[in-house]
């Protein structure tokens, strides 16, 4: 399956305008590190190019096992694109570069395509941050730099800090329910020319029609989307997917491709998971279909509770 490109921010290679995030691949027994191994490879397989990882997924194992898969691939992989980000944790010059050696490390490989501040650390400046960031992207360690989970006035500032470079992603939960953190940095990204990625795109599978019809919702899914997850909000949510689903039956399309194809529309790159093979399928299933201007239009209309 091809999957287009989009130029980004910094003079790196092209981004894929969908992509594989391993952050829900993220028990690390040995059966789970095979199906994770499976998942990466279909992925790759058919298509997938983006793979987003980071160092804190499972300690740094995420991306040992993406380099493993990717190593394995035709070519070495080398025509993959990865995205990997240094913790909150190591924020200091001397943390980020080391941070990213270790990442190369585990990947098996001299550069990433895009290196992300996985979140802003309030008692770490960004002034000591974006600079050593930027060092590493002059040295050619990676293809461009970006950020995650940052506010407009934090992207405001990222900005200060550079001498030359630019930052190319800000990398944000967003999805049709989920907007609180997207919506206030999208116009600061569109007027910088920042690419916006989208993590859970799918709700934690709201979107894909899961938990609709009583099927409960695991704790760590629960622990980690509690705003979507919420005594309060539930309800309320699973009725708006209900309605969803069934513009989508109604449309003719999967659940999932209104959800995808509504962040694009939005000139967003939405990062699905997967757990296993299958979820790949399904995912790329839907990303090959895309609804309707119109259908578009009336799930955003339900999501924000326009519609009955």
């Amino acid at each position: 399956m091809a999957i287009d490109t989009i130029p980004i921010a910094g003079g790196g290679r092209p981004h894929p305008v969908v992509g594989l995030g391993l952050w829900a691949l993220g028990r690390w027994t040995p059966p789970d590190e095979a199906r994770t191994k499976a998942t990466i490879a279909r992925a790759y397989e058919r298509g997938v190019r983006w793979f987003d990882t980071a160092e804190v997924y499972g300690g740094g194992r995420s991306e040992r096992l993406l380099g493993e898969v990717l190593h394995r691939a035709v070519g070495g992989g080398a025509d993959a694109y990865v995205v990997s980000k240094v913790s909150w944790e190591h924020l200091r010059p001397a943390q980020v570069r080391a941070s990213l050696i270790g990442t190369l490390e585990r990947l098996a490989r001299r550069s990433v395509d895009l290196y992300l501040v996985h979140a802003p650390d309030t008692r770490v400046p960004l002034s000591e941050t974006i600079p050593a960031l930027e060092t590493l992207w002059k040295e050619g360690k990676v293809g461009a730099i970006g950020v995650s989970n940052f506010s407009a006035d934090e992207l405001e500032e990222a900005g200060r800090h550079l001498s030359g470079g630019r930052i190319a992603v800000n990398q944000v939960r967003y999805n049709l329910f989920d907007r609180e953190e997207a919506e206030p940095v999208l116009e600061v990204c569109r007027r910088n020319g920042i690419l916006v990625e989208a993590y859970t795109p799918l709700a934690r599978g709201l979107l894909a029609g899961r938990y609709l019809d009583g099927r409960r919702v695991p704790a760590d899914v629960q622990r980690f989307a509690r705003r979507l997850f919420d005594p309060d909000r539930r309800a309320t949510l699973v009725a708006r997917a209900r309605a969803i689903r069934e513009l989508a039956r109604t449309a003719r399309v999967p659940m999932a491709s209104i959800a995808l194809h509504w962040l694009r529309e939005q000139g967003v790159a939405p990062v699905f998971g997967a757990g296993r093979p299958e979820q790949v399928d399904e995912n790329l299933a839907a990303w090959a279909v895309r609804p309707p201007a119109r259908v578009l239009a009336e799930a955003d209309a339900i999501a924000r509770g326009d519609r009955a």
